[in-house]
């Protein structure tokens, strides 16, 4: 009885040597994707005084066609498990190659008639970012500020050094006249008649790179805010900058943790407004310790730093952002922002002015 009953022990034991070990799956593989999918984007393409009554139906049409464009763009690289930086990139680049935007095509004219390109990104899982202002022949400025995060030691180039950069990275590269619009032609026409006129009154009170519209139209940066299916955040921001602007300003866009910031544990956001104002209160990086140090939500967070902060300085703006659950804030202080959110149903929301 006893040999049999160790034969059988040992026939079991041999015949479960041969059978297949099921490898145990680390926590890590396991979390990398989560399992509600709480994936999505929000796109803005700036704020400002946006009145329904100063816009034609067929201008608010193209705007909303464009953010829309922009929104899916982005979206399908989600869903079809693509990062967040590469959604950021691809919703930026559509709103960068169109004149409706003050971003790539559309961008606004400095003082001396040129167009002065700034942009950056975050990526949130690392903390990494790439940056870079006054270019004046990238065709997408923000694939720059992607190449300057992935294929350099730095965070921002600038100017000429930037450009070459570019060229070194195969990045597609324009005739500075690639970015004329009439329309902001005839803006930057309109604002030096009237700092000419203000000069003949006011003496010596010279506005040195003030735009008189800066609170009478859009600000017209874009910008991103993702998270993707892997939990990782990003954002990003393009700008042609200020109209009108001299000795090669540079606003917030380009600076992390004014205009753009994304970090894991908290959020990503791309802001649009006054720069100087923006730089100042640190607006992007601000919500993101708002959520991290004081445990409030994004919307929370949002509300404080875009309704009392940065007005209590005498700026005015909007953000757009993304916390690491999906939950959204499209949140500005100005009559209107450009502004769509898709999440990971699929759901598109797209608006304009204060409610819709």
């Amino acid at each position: 009885m006893k040999k049999l009953v160790f034969g059988i022990i040992s026939c079991f034991l041999i015949m479960s040597c041969d059978m297949p070990v099921k490898e145990e799956v680390s926590k890590e593989v396991e979390n990398t994707i989560p399992a509600d999918q709480k994936f999505g984007l929000v796109i803005h393409g700036g704020a400002g005084t946006i009145l329904k009554k100063n816009m034609t139906d067929s201008l608010e049409k193209a705007y909303r066609l464009k953010l829309e464009e922009a929104t899916k763009a982005g979206h399908k690289i989600l869903a079809d498990g693509g990062t967040s930086m590469e959604a950021v990139t691809a919703a930026i680049n559509i709103m960068e190659d169109s004149p409706l935007f003050n971003a790539g095509k559309g961008a606004v004219f400095t003082h001396d008639g040129t167009n002065e390109l700034d942009a950056s990104v975050m990526d949130g899982k690392t903390l990494n970012a790439g940056a870079i202002s006054g270019v004046t022949t990238v065709k997408n400025p923000i694939d720059l500020a992607v190449a300057v995060m992935d294929k350099s030691e730095h965070v921002m180039l600038s100017a000429k050094g930037a450009e070459q950069f570019a060229k070194e990275q195969g990045l597609e590269i324009v005739d500075p006249s690639y970015f004329y619009t009439e329309r902001r032609f005839q803006s930057l026409q309109k604002i030096i008649d009237k700092e000419k006129t203000q000069l003949d009154h006011d003496g010596d009170k010279k506005v040195a790179f003030m735009d008189p519209y800066i609170k009478d139209s859009k600000f017209g940066t874009v910008g991103c805010a993702a998270l993707d299916k892997y939990g990782n955040l990003a954002a990003g921001t393009s700008t042609g900058g200020m109209t009108n602007k001299r000795y090669n300003r540079i606003g917030d866009a380009p600076i992390i943790g004014s205009g753009t910031y994304a970090n894991n544990a908290t959020c990503a956001v791309s802001s649009t407004g006054w720069g100087e104002f923006f730089i100042r209160a640190q607006v992007a990086h601000d919500i993101s310790a708002m959520m991290e140090y004081k445990g409030v939500t994004l919307q929370e967070a949002a509300s404080d730093v875009i309704q009392e902060k940065v007005p209590a300085l005498g700026g005015d703006g909007g953000i757009v952002a993304i916390d690491k659950d999906g939950n959204v804030a499209m949140e500005f202080n100005t009559a209107g922002m450009y502004r769509a959110h898709m999440n990971a149903t699929g759901d598109l929301d797209i608006k304009i002015y204060k409610n819709n």
